[in-house]
This record gives C-alpha cells, sequence and structure tokens, in this order.
C-alpha cells in the first residue's frame, strides 16, 4: 500500500506526496493553478500508455503531452514521484488497487482527475529531484481492466483489433477484464475554489461577431449594460449585408462602455474576431456569440474565477436553450436543474467561442484565430489547443453561464452552409482555396479534418481513420451492415476528399490574416 508524506504549507494546507520535492516550488506551486504536480517527463512517463488512442484519438487534448514547456497539464502522474492536495486525494479516494501495477494506479488515478471530476494535474519542471527513467510495464490485463472501467465496451474490442484480434493474450485479457470488472460507477467531484472578490481594477474587452442578426446582439448589449462588473469596451464586428442592416441601432450614448462597431468586409468568423482583437484594449478579453444571454455576474465571475485560480483562460458554461424565446429565468431554472456536474471546474476539455475569457497578453501571444477554419468548423477548440500549447492553463468556470439561443437563421454559418451542397448551385468556401468542390462533398469537414493534422500529427490522424470506418461499419443496426458495407468505398473517397484539401491548408500553415 503506498505511503504518503505530509507537507504543510505557509497557508494550513496539507500536500501529500511521494519521493523527494523541492518544497520551495511546492510551497510557490501549492497557492497556484494545480491539485497534482509531477516531474515524470524526465522520468520515463511521457506519453506512456499510448493506447488511449484507441479510445480518443483526436478528441482529447491531453492524448500527448506537451513539448518544450517548464509547467503545462499532463495525467502522467509518476507514483513514486508526485505530490497531491491532501483533500483531493482523499475526495477522489487515492489510487485504484483494482491495478496489478502501481503505475497503472497512478496513470489512471491522473486521468480520471484531469477528465472526470475536475482536478488539475501539472507537469512541473524540477519540482522532483530524480531524473531516473522508469520502465513503463503496463499488463495487457491492467490496459484491458483500464479500458472495461473508463469507457464502453467497444472501446475495448476496437483495442483488440487494433493490437492484433489474432493474438490470444488480447482475447485472454479482454474477457479476464470483463468478467472481473465493469463500468466504474460516477466519479466524485472536486469542489472548486470559493471565489475571492476582484483585486485591483482590471479592464475588460468583450467582442461580438455578428451578422444578420442585430435584433439578439442588442439584447446582448442590454445584458452587457447590466453586469455588475461591467466591460471598459465592447466591439461589434457584424457581417451583415448593407441593404439588411440598419447603422442606427448601434447607438454608443446608450451603454456605459466604449462601443465600438466595425462593418466587416471580409468573410469569416475568424476574420471578424481577429478585426476585433486589433481594437481591443483591455486586460482581459471575453469572447461571445452574437446569440446568448447573460445574469448580471457574468463577467465578475469570470475575472474573479482567473484570479481565485491564478489562471490565464477559462471555457465558462454554456446552457442551450430550448428556443430562441427563452430568457434569464429560463436559464436560472437549467441551472438549478442541471445536476451533478453543476458546479464542475477543474481543467477545461473544450474550447466554445460562445464563452470564454483570456488575458489579453495570450491572445496577442497567438495573434488571433487561425482563418484556415472559416467557412467550416474547430476555430475554437483549435484556440483553445493553441493556448494549452504557449503553457496557459485553460480551465472551466462553472460560476459564468449563458444562455445560448441558437436561432434557426442568421450567423456565420450562413456562409458555411453551403458546404452541404455539391454541383454548380454551390458556392465556394474559403477552405477550398483554389480547387473548388465538385460532386464528391469531403467528409468529415476538411477544417476539423485540418485541426487533426496540425495538432495531432499522421499517426494519430491514421488512427482515427482506423476508428471512423470501425465505428461507420460495426455501429448501428446489424441488419443494415451490408448496406454500409456497400457504401464503404464511396465513403473512403469522402474520406480522402477531406485529408486533400486538409493537407492543403497544412501547406499554407496557421494564418491570422
Amino acid at each position: 500500500m503506498l505511503e504518503l508524506k505530509e507537507f504543510t504549507t505557509k497557508s494550513g494546507e496539507k500536500i501529500l506526496y511521494n519521493g523527494n520535492p523541492d518544497f520551495d516550488k511546492l510551497e510557490t506551486f501549492s497557492e497556484g493553478v494545480g491539485d497534482i504536480w509531477h516531474s515524470s517527463f524526465e522520468q520515463g512517463y511521457k506519453n506512456a500508455f499510448p493506447e488511449l488512442v484507441y479510445q480518443t484519438a483526436t478528441f482529447f487534448w491531453f492524448l500527448k503531452d506537451f513539448d518544450n514547456l517548464d509547467v503545462c497539464v499532463s495525467w502522467r502522474v509518476n507514483p513514486n514521484h508526485f505530490a497531491v492536495r491532501k483533500s483531493v486525494w482523499e475526495t477522489l479516494n487515492g489510487f485504484d488497487a483494482d491495478y496489478k501495477n502501481v503505475q497503472m494506479q497512478a496513470l489512471d488515478f491522473g486521468y480520471n482527475a484531469l477528465r472526470i471530476s475536475g482536478g488539475i494535474p501539472l507537469y512541473v519542471k524540477g519540482l522532483f529531484e530524480s531524473d531516473v527513467k522508469e520502465k513503463i510495464t503496463i499488463s495487457a490485463k491492467d490496459r484491458y481492466a483500464f479500458f472495461i472501467k473508463n469507457f464502453k465496451i467497444d472501446h475495448a474490442v476496437f483495442m483488440i483489433y487494433r493490437e492484433g484480434f489474432w493474438k490470444l493474450k488480447e482475447w485472454n485479457a479482454f474477457f479476464y477484464a470483463k468478467k472481473k470488472y465493469k463500468k466504474s460507477d460516477e466519479k466524485a467531484i472536486i469542489k472548486p475554489r470559493e471565489l475571492k472578490p476582484i483585486q485591483g481594477n482590471p479592464t475588460v474587452s468583450y467582442i461580438i461577431p455578428t451578422m444578420m442578426r442585430q435584433d439578439y446582439t442588442l439584447n446582448l448589449l442590454n445584458d452587457l449594460s447590466q453586469q455588475n462588473y461591467k466591460p471598459t469596451q465592447v466591439v461589434i464586428v457584424d457581417a451583415t449585408p448593407e441593404n439588411q442592416r440598419n447603422e442606427s441601432l448601434y447607438n454608443p450614448a446608450n451603454y456605459p462602455f466604449e462601443l465600438i462597431v466595425k462593418w466587416q468586409v471580409s468573410k469569416g468568423s475568424c476574420r471578424a474576431r481577429n478585426e476585433a482583437i486589433d481594437l481591443c484594449t483591455g486586460d482581459y478579453i471575453i469572447f461571445g456569440d452574437d446569440d446568448i444571454r447573460l445574469p448580471a455576474e457574468y463577467i465578475q465571475n469570470h475575472i474573479s474565477f482567473l484570479q481565485t485560480y491564478n489562471a490565464g483562460a477559462c471555457n465558462g458554461l454554456d446552457i442551450r436553450a430550448d428556443h430562441q424565446k427563452q430568457n434569464l429565468d429560463d436559464l436560472k431554472y437549467k441551472l438549478n436543474n442541471y445536476g451533478k456536474g453543476r458546479y464542475l471546474s477543474g481543467v477545461a476539455q473544450i474550447y466554445n467561442n460562445a464563452n470564454n475569457c483570456v488575458k489579453k497578453e495570450y491572445v496577442d501571444a497567438l495573434i488571433g484565430n487561425d482563418i484556415n477554419y472559416d467557412g467550416g468548423y474547430g476555430e475554437d477548440i483549435d484556440f483553445g489547443f493553441d493556448l494549452l500549447k504557449i503553457g496557459v492553463i485553460v480551465l472551466q468556470n462553472p460560476f459564468s453561464t449563458n444562455l445560448h439561443l441558437k436561432p434557426p437563421v442568421g450567423g456565420y454559418r450562413f456562409w458555411g452552409n453551403q458546404a452541404k451542397i455539391t454541383g454548380k448551385k454551390r458556392k465556394k468556401q474559403p477552405w477550398e482555396l483554389d480547387v473548388p468542390v465538385k460532386w464528391i462533398r469531403p467528409i468529415p469537414s476538411p477544417t476539423l479534418m485540418y485541426y487533426y493534422y496540425k495538432q495531432f500529427g499522421k499517426e494519430t490522424v491514421n488512427e482515427y481513420r482506423h476508428k471512423y470506418f470501425f465505428l461507420f461499419l460495426f455501429k448501428g443496426s446489424k441488419l443494415l451492415m451490408p448496406i454500409r458495407f456497400l457504401k464503404m468505398p464511396y465513403r473512403q473517397l469522402q474520406f480522402n476528399k477531406s485529408i486533400f484539401y486538409a493537407k492543403k491548408l497544412l501547406k499554407l500553415g496557421r494564418r491570422t490574416k
């Protein structure tokens, strides 16, 4: 059984640890964003347990560990050299003794803390003195136990296919784990920290890209006027066509903040946000969609949350409305009935441009959004991932909530809807570049495929391809499987077409103008 030692910080908090940490550094990091700390990259754990790719080839930001960072999010905990807040260790009930190997116990602990329970595991270079590289030896039985306990059975079956369905040891391990274990019950949720009052007088810029939704934008401006902590400036970039707009609706005299309105002549929401960023002067930038409603404490909670955790960026809680006529009373009702995960915080698992707040210095470091995504999907998760890659810890903020109305018309998807059309009626999309789509419509979205290649690389995209067609063939009615089998060649053509456009975007590289 693992015996952890105890360290008490100057503030009186208990930190449990194993190994030999630098206590001065541990004291400093205990005052910051993390819950679990380790230096495992130098100890042989970087990118350990690569088999996780069989479950989450391109949908988990932390599938691979980040390079060239002294501090970053990483769930790959070394059981011999790590530290954890005592309250977090007790909430999560420590390591899972079902695994035979303590290395697997530590990886399972870090993974579930990050992905499920709202924990913040961090790699910290030099926190632990040992640089002895350990050999990671995880048995097939522990590997399948991890998959059975954490995921649906389909993922374990897929792992047999990828590891080699002819290998008897894979089948033996699978049936052993399937018989002995079942998918774990709901995991404990780590309680978020109590928000502190805002320190100082930080300024806030709020960005609204909009198109053919001036009425919704006016409602949002009204909500921003009612904020407990008001924005310093609001920047609207409006792409509404000239013959459909009413320029007199945006009257700066009506609002208690600087209102800047720019009429967009370029195309795309990424370009719109970048044009707005150039005009922002606030210490923080909040990005929002045009079709949301905000409670009065929204901005205050964003700034207070980031200051409380000493973090650089956060993703708010985006609540989908049942219809576009709902209001803030409906939001309150939905939040009261949200369920167990209402106050799940920790590291963000996704990034949503409808609701996020970032220190301006980090937005400036990225020079805005990648415009290769215009006309498609994925620009927001790409932006969030790029923040992580420069060392920003992106958190999930459950205190800043919005109601997302999602009206059926208007918005930047007006341009992107052409992607569903083929033939002569189709209007060219930005990502098509100099090769317009004709009769074979690329699936998945080429901009998402671009994201997969850009952020995860060719090898991981190959695993995604295997999973994509495995699910296409075997998911759904067994009676329709012969039909899906006949459709496979055409679906392969569509997939390859998506890769074709993704690679052309890759050659262009990340663009912001």
